[in-house]
């Protein structure tokens, strides 16, 4: 008899890994062998069974999906991890490619096109629905920001001035005033509302 195929299920929701657990019981070849509610339990989790393939959620209240699919990749090189995700913006999915997820799905994806992407990533393959490489696609390479620029994004989005935003981070208003305007200069934008906009549409920052 065949091997199913074993699934850790990631996500802070309970709700949520329930109704991808229904999902997958459609298919008499895939089976759930655990579930996790932080990226910390997924690794432990992972480093004691070795599931074949992962779900993971891009936002968990510890560290990241991004985050955790970093460290799970680079422990466990062949270790092959889906995210799934509310948001679809391009920088969500650049990040999550980058740190080594083989798919990306929407928490909206229907049983059948779970399970044939499952079946695909456990495979050696890549599955990237048309809708998330199309926004993909969007992403402007030379828009990315520094370590710093995105934290002077992220208090901008908070409504902090510039003055505000220097102090925090430590030097003057003229130089959160120069920060400002490289941020608006990459995301091709002409003011702070719409710069805090287009951040979190792409994904770029998400709300706490």
């Amino acid at each position: 008899m065949k091997r199913k195929i074993r699934l850790l299920i990631v996500d802070d929701h309970f709700i949520v890994r329930i109704g991808l657990s229904t999902s997958i019981r459609v298919s008499d070849e895939l089976t759930a062998v655990g579930e996790a509610s932080t990226g910390a339990q997924a690794i432990d989790f992972y480093r004691r069974r070795q599931p074949d393939v992962v779900l993971m959620d891009l936002r968990l209240p510890d560290i990241s999906g991004i985050e955790a699919t970093f460290a799970l990749r680079k422990e466990f090189p062949d270790a092959k991890v889906i995210m799934i995700s509310t948001f679809q913006g391009e920088e969500d999915i650049y990040r999550s490619l980058q740190a080594g997820a083989r798919g990306y799905l929407l928490k909206s994806v229907l049983g059948d096109e779970l399970v044939r992407a499952i079946k695909m990533v456990h495979a050696g393959e890549q599955y990237i629905p048309e809708s998330v490489a199309k926004r993909l696609a969007e992403r402007t390479p030379d828009c990315d920001l520094t370590s710093r620029e995105t934290e002077v994004l992220r208090l901008l989005t908070k409504g902090l001035n510039n003055k505000e935003i220097g102090d925090i981070l430590g030097f003057t208003e003229h130089t959160a005033k120069f920060h400002i305007a490289k941020i608006l200069e990459k995301l091709e934008v002409s003011d702070r509302t719409e710069a805090a906009t287009v951040a979190l549409q792409r994904g770029i920052l998400h709300l706490d």
